[in-house]
């Protein structure tokens, strides 16, 4: 049994590509670790559960990200800022808490070059700390989701919102969906008017589920758009992830030569 013991908790996690990516850097570079997965129905047993598989490290999908942050002992300062956690590493019996998933994204559209305007669709545990490093790296991003009360955190972090009921298209240069809609059925995470809206006066679109083309994705290339899917995210947070699992012990290139191979199989 190996050293160190680390999984994705979430529901659904079936399909997630986290344990392949990350036990192919732990193979790659030595390093006496393994990873798994583990589909956890109730979000307020996600400390307990951590403890009772002797994990010492995890990462966290939906719908867990906000109970992720209520189960740390300590917080990074951007994860405090945020509100939302899918990274825990565990040191000395407490609980660390970092968010990978906005500097991942960040990186991942920052592929795109000439993008400004940002509309997210959804207002989850993703959207809030994607919206924030967007925002301090000079993007102008609207939250678009179906209810109100959701948005109440990012009107009071000054962020432009609206929901299905009173929104008001306009040009974005970049539409994301932020929701798991597609991932297990065929829905869309917006009305198709609205998305009929604001789609075609989109630069790209991107969905930030990954290994399949989304109805939004399908969507986006019957307008002609470029897409992008969550790969590029998922493999980049990944690596910053691996890079807390590891204590800092291996560089961001040297992590992504193995854990980019999970991609390629």
């Amino acid at each position: 049994m190996a050293a160190h013991l680390f999984a994705i908790f979430g529901n659904p996690v079936s399909h997630s590509k986290s344990p392949l990516m990350h036990n192919l850097a732990f193979k790659g570079l030595e390093f006496d670790g393994c990873y798994n997965r583990y589909r956890l129905e109730n979000g307020e047993m996600l400390r307990e559960t951590f403890f009772t598989l002797g994990l010492k490290g995890i990462n966290i999908t939906v719908p867990h990200k906000e109970h992720a942050y209520n189960a740390c002992d300590t917080l990074d300062d951007f994860a405090k800022k945020v509100g939302a956690v899918n990274t825990i590493v565990e040191k000395n019996g407490k609980l660390y808490g970092y968010n990978t998933d906005a500097p991942g994204f960040l990186k991942a559209i920052g592929e795109f070059g000439d993008v400004k305007t940002v509309l997210f669709l959804g207002a989850g545990g993703t959207a809030q700390s994607t919206a924030v490093i967007l925002k301090e790296a000079g993007y102008e991003v609207t939250i678009l989701n179906r209810s109100a009360p959701r948005l109440e955190r990012f009107i009071k972090e000054g962020f432009e919102t609206a929901t299905f009921e009173n929104f008001s298209p306009k040009a974005y240069d970049l539409v994301v969906n932020m929701t798991s809609a597609g991932l297990e059925d065929e829905s869309l995470p917006a009305p198709q008017g609205i998305l009929d809206d604001v789609i075609p006066e989109a630069k790209a679109c991107v969905d930030v589920i990954y290994g399949k083309e989304t109805p939004f994705l399908k969507l986006a290339k019957v307008h002609g758009k470029p897409t992008k899917d969550g790969s590029d995210m998922l493999l980049y947070q990944g690596i910053i992830a691996f890079e807390h699992f590891t204590d800092h012990r291996y560089g961001f290139d040297e992590i992504k030569h193995h854990m980019q191979k999970a991609f390629e199989l």
